[in-house]
């Protein structure tokens, strides 16, 4: 009696295994996406010229402050509007003070955006050592 070895045929995974392999590698670079970013500009020339930064400031309770000027809530969006129709430059700082929720800071950059404010940007505050 004669014994015979049975021999698995590997050769068929190894092409399903290098097809999957070449599939991902195709499609790899195709799923990759860019973050877009706006970056400040360096040159000497445009810091120097930069316009006067409008900061808003959003306190507890729907208190809100444009350049340290208290605006009430129900006229927030007429002032903002009244601010940006002559600038060409559409930048708000949006500051959310310690007691604010983030609520209230959200609400406040959705005024913004609908007032026609292009590029907000958050500021932090004042730097504590």
């Amino acid at each position: 009696m004669t014994h015979h070895e049975a021999n698995m045929n590997v050769t068929p995974f190894l092409d399903i295994l290098l097809v999957l392999l070449i599939m991902f590698m195709v499609m790899y670079p195709l799923s990759r996406r860019a973050i877009e970013a706006q970056l400040p500009d360096t040159t000497p020339d445009a810091v120097v010229g930069a316009a006067v930064p409008i900061v808003l400031t959003v306190g507890r309770g729907a208190a809100y402050a444009l350049n340290q000027e208290p605006v009430p809530a129900t006229s927030l969006r007429a002032r903002l509007l009244a601010v940006y129709a002559p600038r060409p430059d559409k930048r708000l700082m949006v500051r959310g003070a310690p007691d604010a929720t983030y609520q209230e800071v959200i609400a406040a950059m959705d005024v913004a955006r609908g007032a026609g404010v292009t590029v907000l940007g958050v500021d932090r505050g004042p730097r504590r050592p």
